[in-house]
C-alpha cells in the first residue's frame, strides 16, 4: 500500500497567497479611509478650538482680528509683509507666542504705527499688559513662517513679500518635519513636529453687502470678503513642494483666480442672489491632506 505524503501542493499554496493578498488589498484602503476620517475630525476639532479663542478675543476687544493684507490706499499705508494668516496667529498666541498686546496695530515688526515696540519682552509694563495666549501653545500648531536658520526653523525656505520671522497657525495634516534646536513654538528643545499647511483666515467686512459675484467693479476692500487677504501666502505654493526644485513646485492656481474664490465661498442655500457663508464673522480654510487650497479635500469652518 502506497503511503500518502503530507503537505501542501503548489496550487494550494498559491491559493492561500492569493487570498491573503486579496484581504490585504481590501484592508489597506479601509485603514487609509479610517486614518483620513480621523484627521478630518481632528482638523474640525482644531477649528472649533480656534472658534472659541476668536470668540474670547472678540469679547475682549469688540471685534475679530483683522485679516487685511496690503492696501495702497490705506492710511497709514499697509505693509506688504503681513497677511491674514499671520494676523490670526498674532491675535491668538501673540507676535512672539507670549500673548497678544492690546496696543498692537498688527505689524510684522511687532511695533505700532507710531513705531512703539509693544512686544518688547524686556519691558515689564508691556508684558503685564498682554492678554492670552488664547490658544494653548502645545495645541496651537504655531510655526514660524520662514526657515531662517537651524536655530530658528520654519515652514518655507523663501517667504516672498511676507516677513519670515512671524508665525502662522498650521492644520493637522503634517507635511514637513521641523526639529526645534532651542525651546520655542511651545515645544521643548529637540522636539520633532510635523507642521501642516498654514490655515487661511479671512474676516468678513460686516458693513458691506456686496459679494464678488454681484458686482466685480467694487474694490475688494469694500466687499464682504477680500480674496487678497492671504494672496502672498497662497502665492508661495504648496509647502510639501519646497523640497523639490523650483520648476517642480506646484502653485495654488485655483485660489489665485478670484472668480473661483468667490464661487468657493458661495452659499448654495441662498438662491435669491450670490451670498457667501458666514458674512457676519470670518472663515477658516485648511488645505486638507493634499496641501493645496481650493480642492475637494479642504476642511473649512463653513462647509461640512
Amino acid at each position: 500500500m502506497k503511503r500518502k505524503e503530507k503537505g501542501f501542493t503548489v496550487v494550494e499554496l498559491l491559493t492561500v497567497v492569493a487570498i491573503i493578498a486579496l484581504l490585504v488589498g481590501l484592508l489597506i484602503p479601509a485603514l487609509t479611509a479610517v486614518k483620513t476620517t480621523a484627521k478630518e475630525t481632528k482638523q474640525r476639532g482644531q477649528f472649533a478650538t480656534i472658534d472659541l479663542a476668536l470668540a474670547a478675543f472678540k469679547n475682549d476687544y469688540g471685534d475679530y482680528p483683522p485679516s487685511k493684507w496690503w492696501d495702497p490706499e490705506s492710511v497709514p499705508p499697509d505693509p506688504r509683509d503681513y497677511c491674514g494668516a499671520q494676523k490670526l496667529a498674532e491675535a491668538l498666541v501673540g507676535w512672539d507666542l507670549m500673548g497678544f498686546h492690546p496696543r498692537s496695530d498688527f505689524r510684522a515688526t511687532g511695533r505700532t504705527n507710531a513705531g512703539v515696540f509693544v512686544y518688547n519682552p524686556a519691558n515689564r509694563t508691556f508684558m503685564e499688559e498682554r492678554k492670552g495666549p488664547y490658544l494653548e501653545l502645545e495645541r496651537a500648531n504655531a510655526f514660524r513662517l520662514g526657515d531662517i536658520s537651524p536655530q530658528r526653523p520654519g515652514l518655507f525656505i523663501e517667504t516672498g513679500q511676507l516677513a519670515p520671522d512671524t508665525f502662522v497657525l498650521c492644520d493637522v495634516f503634517g507635511v514637513k518635519k521641523i526639529t526645534t534646536v532651542r525651546p520655542g513654538m511651545g515645544l521643548p528643545e529637540g522636539t520633532t513636529e510635523r507642521a501642516g499647511t498654514p490655515i487661511l483666515y479671512y474676516r468678513a467686512n460686516t458693513s458691506s453687502k456686496i459679494f464678488g459675484l454681484d458686482d466685480s467693479t467694487v474694490p475688494y476692500r469694500d466687499q464682504m470678503y477680500n480674496p487678497r487677504d492671504n494672496f502672498p501666502l497662497i502665492d508661495l505654493g504648496r509647502l510639501a513642494d519646497w523640497d523639490k526644485p523650483p520648476s517642480a513646485r506646484r502653485r495654488h492656481i485655483r485660489f489665485e483666480d478670484t472668480n473661483f474664490f468667490f464661487e468657493y465661498l458661495r452659499n448654495p442655500k441662498v438662491t435669491a442672489r450670490p451670498w457667501p457663508y458666514r458674512p457676519d464673522s470670518y472663515i477658516l480654510i485648511s488645505a486638507g491632506p493634499d496641501g493645496e487650497y481650493g480642492t475637494g479635500d479642504d476642511i473649512t469652518n463653513f462647509k461640512k
